[in-house]
This record gives structure tokens, C-alpha cells and sequence, in this order.
């Protein structure tokens, strides 16, 4: 039985079985500034642009960034995104910050225009036979893709970039690397970049003698020290402090650490693995995260994709997040009336949001309880509460009808932003702040 897929032009059906997955090449050529006439065909399912030496399409041109947009086939469609340029990113005219590419599209960076149109050939994407890796689920090409991935990487000590929405599985994809590697016996150590200060992250991630600072009464042992071996997982990498991203660099390098106060450099044997949800190169457009280090980082780069992107894994997700449920709960969680509300909702706290929601449902029945934000099933008045201030509760359920009514724009659109924008009669810049102001984007 062949499998859906929404442009047979772009995408070749193939067998759900099958290890790969055929993409249409993706073909820019170069209309206006330097380098007019040079064409380029991707090799992937994506490809992005700008000035930097290290990307698919580099161009020549001062007001283009280091990384300016990219280009990708997600779904049977393409789509461009900013990556936080200086000087954006013009679609027909239009600036952007994600929109739908149609084939004879022309695109705006700086002084250069390109035409973007599909190619004649196809590249291949590997896809896992599995439909789980460790703590990963999925079976969508999307999560297998991934799956192809990081079994592949797994096997190496290449330094592994995961990127990914909050709620993604970015913490269960690292240990699910660990555990499929050869330092699987070794120790595997988190470090969250983000919760630490950065007057104390130096210290916690390559330790420090006694006596080096004010209150450093005994040495400690680091991350990197005490991961020796193993691996270290260096979470919310995109929020490590400017001052200590060339002490991570050297590390990376150099494979030795220093302890602060210490006078010599002790041998770093360990993997690295780093997660974000920022789009690092966005950071390094802005200068807030270093180019050389974001390479070092990115040998191996993963986008774990958000579940919006694959309902079809919601049957498999909500079979293994229930597992440990008394086999009647799970009778009522798995049913078909439940799974459509599933499959409707777009799920912005990702599979985080649905484990939580799950576990709500199991106390309080489907029946009193659904996805926050999803319209309610039954018509009646409204429960408000006349002990709070009028403006207060206004407020409130504005930004509730608002918040329901881009789920159910998405929705009937397909996740169309232009169709969209334009079904709302707003414009789509508006409604790109609508979407990240209610965490949709």
C-alpha cells in the first residue's frame, strides 16, 4: 500500500516500509548581484543561504548575512525561513519570516534575487526501520529520518547539535544516543546551560582548585572531568555566556580542560552532545553565540521536529506514554473519538504537553479534560467569575478566542500561513506575531 503524501511532484510515494524516502531536488539560480547566472542543486532536503563560507549557497554580497534564510521540503511542500538576517527576506516582493515557495518564486536577500524552482532529479533521505530509538517514538518519515540519523552518529564520537522546540525530546534523544554508543557503560552527565550562573557554569562545567576563588574551600571535580569516557549533555547550549564560549571551543579542539586555578590542561575523553531551542545561527547573526563554536557544535545537526509536524505519531505516542496505565484507562485513552480531539489540537508544548495532558485525562476521565486551548465541545454560557476585575477577565478570554482561533485556523489551512493570513483578511506579518505571541511558532 503506497503512502500519502501531499505534492506527488515533490515527493515520491513510497512503501511505509521502505529506508528512504525520494525528495525532489531543490534548484536556485542567482537573476541579480554578484555571481548572476550561477545555479546550484541541493543535495539534501534543505539548503541554506548566505554569506558564510560553510553554507549550501554562499553569497558574495555585504548586505546578505552570515546566515541569512533557509530552504527546506517538509511535508510535499517548501518552505523558506529567516534566520534572523539583518536585512530580511523578500518572497515576490514580500518580506517574510516563513512562507510557502511555489516553483518561479523569486527571492530577495540583500542585493541578490534568486529564482527557486524544483529540479529534475531526486535526493535521497534515509529512513530508520524502526519506529523508536531509546526513548524516542515515532513512525512518521519525519521521526524516522531522524531515527536514520542518530543511530548512524551514535556509533561515531562526532559532537551531536539537537535542535527542537521546548518539549521535543531533546533530553530523550541524548540519552538515547548515549545508550546506543560504545560508551554506553560510562557516565552519562547533564549540564543545563541555562539554570547555572555564569559566575558558577565555569566551575560546574571544568571544576576548580581549592583556594582559586573567594569560598572555594576544596577543589571540585568538573562536567567534563567527571564524564570521562562517557558522554556530557550540555543543555540550552544557545544560553552559554559569550565569556565562556571560547573555553568550550578549546575544549571541543583540544579535548583537555583546565579546573580554574589549576596550572595545567588534563585530557577531556569524552562526547559531547548539545540541545537548543534557539536557532543558533540566528545567534550567531546576532553576535550573541560564536560562528567557529556553532561549527564545532554542529558536526552532526538534528532537528527534532516539533509534533505538529507528525500527528500520525499520536496513536503510537499516546500508546507508550500510557503503558503503565491499568489497561482500562488506557481502553479509554486510545479510543477513536478521543485520538480525533488528539489529532486536532496543535500541540505547542510538543510531546511534553502531551504527557502532561495525558496524565490529567487519566485522573479526570476524556471526558473533563482537553488539550489547553482546544474550543470546547459543548455550546452554553459562559463561567466567568465576577470577583475579578472586568478588564481582567476580558482580558482573559480574549486572549483564550484568540489563542482557539488560530488552533482552528492552522488547522483548516493546513499550517498554510499565506492561506491563512488570508482567510483572516489580515496581513501576514500580523499574523506572524500573532502565532509567536501564543507560542505557535
Amino acid at each position: 500500500m503506497k503512502q500519502a503524501i501531499r505534492d506527488p511532484g515533490l515527493t515520491e510515494p513510497v512503501d511505509p516500509a521502505a529506508r528512504q524516502i525520494l525528495v525532489r531536488q531543490l534548484r536556485l539560480t542567482v537573476e541579480q548581484g554578484t555571481g548572476a547566472g550561477r545555479e546550484i542543486l541541493s543535495r539534501a532536503h534543505r539548503l541554506v543561504l548566505g554569506s558564510d563560507e560553510g553554507v549550501d549557497l554562499t553569497l558574495a554580497d555585504p548586505a546578505v548575512s552570515r546566515f541569512h534564510c533557509e530552504i527546506r521540503v517538509e511535508e510535499g511542500r517548501v518552505w523558506i525561513r529567516d534566520l534572523g538576517s539583518r536585512n530580511g527576506t523578500l518572497v515576490d516582493g514580500v518580506r517574510v519570516i516563513e512562507a510557502e515557495l511555489d516553483p518561479g518564486a523569486r527571492i530577495g536577500l540583500g542585493r541578490t534575487r534568486l529564482r527557486f524552482d524544483l529540479g529534475a532529479e531526486h535526493v535521497s533521505v534515509p529512513l530508520s526501520e524502526r519506529d523508536r530509538l531509546g526513548r524516542l517514538v515515532g513512525g512518521s518519515n519525519a521521526m524516522r529520518a531522524v531515527f536514520a540519523v542518530l543511530e548512524r552518529a551514535a556509533r561515531t564520537d562526532a559532537t551531536i547539535l539537537l535542535e527542537g522546540e521546548t518539549g521535543t525530546g531533546k533530553e530523550a534523544a541524548a540519552e538515547s544516543i548515549h545508550d546506543a554508543s560504545p560508551r554506553r557503560s560510562q557516565p552519562f552527565v547533564v549540564i543545563d546551560c541555562g539554570a547555572i550562573p555564569p559566575n558558577l557554569l565555569e566551575s560546574e562545567l571544568f571544576g576548580h582548585e581549592k583556594g582559586a576563588f573567594t569560598g572555594a574551600s576544596a577543589p571540585r571535580t568538573g562536567a567534563f572531568e567527571a564524564a570521562h569516557r562517557g558522554t556530557i549533555f550540555l543543555d540550552e547550549i544557545g544560553e552559554l555566556a559569550p565569556e565562556l564560549q571560547p573555553k568550550l571551543l578549546r575544549v571541543l579542539e583540544r579535548r583537555e580542560v583546565k579546573p580554574i586555578g589549576a596550572n595545567q590542561y588534563q585530557p577531556a575523553d569524552v562526547r559531547v552532545i548539545a540541545a537548543t531551542n534557539r536557532d543558533l545561527r540566528a545567534e550567531v547573526n546576532a553576535r550573541r553565540f560564536r560562528a567557529d563554536l556553532y561549527y564545532r557544535l554542529a558536526v552532526v545537526e538534528v532537528r527534532l521536529p516539533p509534533l505538529r509536524e507528525r500527528r500520525e505519531d499520536l496513536p503510537l505516542l499516546v500508546a507508550t506514554l500510557t503503558e503503565h496505565l491499568p489497561a482500562e484507562v488506557r481502553a479509554e485513552l486510545s479510543g477513536p473519538a478521543y485520538l480525533d480531539d488528539l489529532v486536532r489540537h496543535s500541540w505547542p508544548g510538543n510531546v511534553r504537553e502531551l504527557r502532561n495532558f495525558l496524565e490529567r485525562s487519566a485522573a479526570l476521565g476524556p471526558g473533563l479534560s482537553r488539550p489547553a486551548g482546544a474550543p470546547a465541545q459543548e455550546d452554553g454560557p459562559v463561567a466567568v467569575d465576577a470577583s475579578r476585575p472586568l478588564r481582567e477577565t476580558r482580558d482573559g478570554w480574549n486572549r483564550r478566542c484568540e489563542r482557539q482561533y488560530l488552533d482552528d485556523l492552522l488547522r483548516q489551512h493546513g499550517d498554510n500561513l499565506a492561506g491563512a493570513a488570508r482567510a483572516a483578511s489580515i496581513d501576514r506579518a500580523h499574523l506572524y506575531r500573532l502565532l509567536w505571541k501564543h507560542g505557535l511558532r
